[in-house]
């Protein structure tokens, strides 16, 4: 099975054929450099993506804090991510960095904040 994929790990955006059998990897045309091959192995066989989203925030001078994953996780996960955290309401102060959810679903990666809240 072929398929066609842009490449996102360089500024180039390289359009990828990559082709694929049994579920794995075969072969890679398209790409002008080596990230290409790595990226379309990764997107084929284990996509992951990084997620932003936002948590509600008690007693803070605003009412929702940006949140977003220390890495990437993987792709079939984002929706489950997505309704765990919309779960949470953290309370103020919290600091940029600061470890809002370890370890979610048991996958390694850390929900961190992306900016600072303080206490009103």
């Amino acid at each position: 099975m072929k398929k066609k994929i842009t490449c996102v790990s360089c500024p180039s955006g390289c359009e990828l054929t990559v082709t694929l059998e049994g579920g794995k990897l075969k072969s890679v045309s398209g790409n002008t450099c080596k990230k290409g091959i790595e990226y379309a192995k990764s997107e084929m066989e284990d996509p992951r993506r990084m997620l932003t989203t936002t948590v509600k925030v008690a007693n803070g001078t605003q009412p929702l804090l940006p949140v977003r994953t220390r890495s990437p996780i993987p792709k079939a996960l984002l929706k489950k991510c997505m309704d765990t955290i919309n779960g949470l309401v953290l309370e103020a102060p919290v600091e940029l960095g600061d470890t809002v959810l370890p370890d979610v679903l048991q996958t390694g990666v850390d929900i961190i904040a992306a900016r600072p809240v303080q206490h009103i």
